[in-house]
């Protein structure tokens, strides 16, 4: 590698290996200013957005099944991997190889280790530890892809440093942009995304394994769209129109970008827009056009999708989003509107129509909460409903937005339509059913699996396997509300609470499997022809390292 001189662009972040097919991949970086990225001869131009400079590498004509050691250089000059590197060569791995396929997920990933002090008693980052434990052992004991299913960056809690850089930035201006230790816009944002991705460990995890990603609450705020009082709360405060559109706009060039296929980044118009501004001039500022995008996506979320596709063999995953296109009217909500439910819907038949033995919905809520937890949200969501606009409903409104009560369980015409899918999914309606079909979810700082047990006609497995956080800490009172929330007697006593309340009951049941678990964790599918297994590593504080506490069959072959 040749030195870098003070006329050489720097790799500021990256490279993320996001996409990856049988015979392709996308490799995103950002740069100092604008160059050429060269990745395996694939050469793309940088473009501007907010004054920052980025760039998206199609790798084309890979084999299936392949491993490809690649570099990265800008302008010609070789940038990645760093000198004298502890790590091995990054590589493009594509589907194919022989063996299980390996998925590691999780969520919920505040900061970095090296920003956070010791005095906030967070454990050790799991994120890092897996890296570290991953360069340690042979490539075919690697993961084949990471899932991330929210939080990747926090808008509304910041570290020390960056709240001190953000202090510095608006430099005692008094205007009211956005609260003292909150980000406020996208400048704000791009802080947060070099704390949390310029960890070695984890820059040189993302640029190996391949990775999607679905935001959740606080990339944008807590408690984002909980409902329709929320957000007329939320909207008339000076700031959010800047945080939001922020939000958005960092999310579609951090993360939303790296999600799509070859196919669909020709066919989305906004990325050929900006491809076409950077071919005439690489310093032209992109950021106006995402800004107007953000805030159209936010007044009126059919006029994007966030979700996503990707596929793996035998193994599907469809990523929803069960944030941002939320329908909050009280008499009508749902988590997703119509035509995304109906487009979910559509990949999951697609799925089963093209044979795939494994089906995974990756959603930042869970699906399948705790007993009491569930009972709980069916029961507030009633109350508002049939009391909305009177001091009932005033009451179970405070209610839900103090409890964080706006899971699946709280959209509750939602929950059951995504359990009368998986379940006409798993009978074999729509064709031979998969082994399993799983929903992957965050959010909640614990870990746990649970399965569908009724209707009892099933033929594959349905399982909830919720893993959360990578790096945070589970607050006292929900380590003792999520473990209490499975005992018998909790349930017993909120389904008597949601039948007073005059609450539909519920049309399914399941059981838990295994959990709760605390710690910083991450987890693992494994996945073979018709079987599947879940592995959990967990670190607590004063341990630097993982530990494995579950490996458990969800399905035999």
């Amino acid at each position: 590698m040749s030195s870098p001189t003070s006329a050489d662009p720097v790799l500021l972040l990256g490279p993320l290996l996001r996409h990856v097919d049988p015979v392709s991949a996308t490799v995103w970086v950002e740069t100092d200013r604008p160059c050429e990225v060269d990745v395996l001869g694939r050469r793309a131009r940088t473009f501007c957005v907010g004054g920052h400079h980025y760039a998206l590498v199609m790798v084309e004509d890979l084999e299936p099944g392949s491993t490809t050691p690649y570099e990265v250089r800008l302008d010609g000059a070789q940038v990645w991997p760093p000198r004298n590197s502890e790590f091995p060569p990054s590589r493009i791995r594509t589907p194919g190889r022989p063996g299980p396929f390996r998925l590691a997920f999780g969520s919920c990933r505040y900061a970095s280790r090296r920003t956070v002090e010791d005095s906030e008693g967070i454990p050790p980052d799991a994120l890092v530890l897996y890296a570290s434990q991953m360069a340690a052992v042979p490539e075919d004991q690697w993961p084949d892809a990471l899932v991330l299913l929210g939080d990747q960056v926090y808008a509304d809690e910041l570290t020390k440093e960056t709240t001190s850089w953000l202090h510095r930035r608006r430099n005692g201006r008094e205007e009211k942009r956005s609260p003292d230790h909150e980000v406020a816009d996208f400048e704000e944002y791009t802080r947060l995304y070099f704390e949390s991705w310029r960890d070695p460990q984890v820059r040189w995890l993302l640029s190996t394994i391949p990775s999607s990603m679905i935001f959740d609450d606080h990339e944008m705020i807590d408690d984002w769209n909980t409902s329709a009082a929320w957000r007329e709360k939320i909207t008339r405060r000076s700031w959010w129109r800047g945080r939001i559109t922020g939000g958005l706009t960092s999310y579609w060039v951090y993360q939303h970008l790296g999600n799509l296929s070859p196919q669909e980044l020709a066919e989305n118009k906004t990325w050929q827009a900006i491809q076409g501004m950077s071919a005439d001039d690489p310093t032209r500022d992109a950021e106006p056009m995402l800004r107007e995008m953000a805030e159209l996506a936010d007044a009126e979320p059919a006029t994007i999708r966030w979700s996503f596709v990707r596929h793996w063999g035998e193994a599907r995953l469809i990523m929803v989003d069960s944030r941002a296109g939320r329908v909050l009217e009280e008499q009508h909500r749902r988590m997703l509107d119509e035509d995304e439910f109906a487009w979910v819907e559509a990949a999951m038949r697609r799925a089963v129509d093209e044979g795939v033995e494994h089906l995974i919905l990756g959603t930042s809520l869970p699906w399948l909460l705790p007993h009491a937890i569930h009972n709980l949200e069916r029961w507030n969501e009633t109350l508002n409903v049939r009391h909305h606009g009177r001091w009932r409903g005033r009451i179970a409104e405070s209610l839900r937005q103090a409890a964080d009560l706006e899971h699946w369980a709280a959209f509750g015409h939602s929950f059951d339509r995504l359990g009368a899918a998986l379940a006409a999914v798993a009978r074999g309606d729509h064709g031979r059913a998969p082994a399993t079909a799983l929903v992957l979810s965050g959010d909640v700082h614990h870990a746990y699996a649970a399965e569908l047990v009724e209707p009892g006609d099933l033929t594959s497995r349905v399982h909830q396997l919720t893993v959360s956080p990578l790096h945070n800490q589970a607050p006292h009172p929900i380590r003792v509300g999520f473990t209490i929330g499975w005992s018998r007697a909790a349930k017993r006593f909120t389904n008597a609470l949601a039948r007073l309340a005059k609450a539909e009951p519920n049309r399914l049941e399941w059981n838990k499997l295994a959990g709760p678990f605390f710690g910083n964790q991450i987890g693992e599918l494994v996945l073979k022809d018709r079987s599947a297994r879940f592995v959990l590593l967990v670190s607590q504080r004063g341990r630097p390292e993982l530990r494995q506490v579950l490996d458990v069959p969800l399905a035999e072959a």
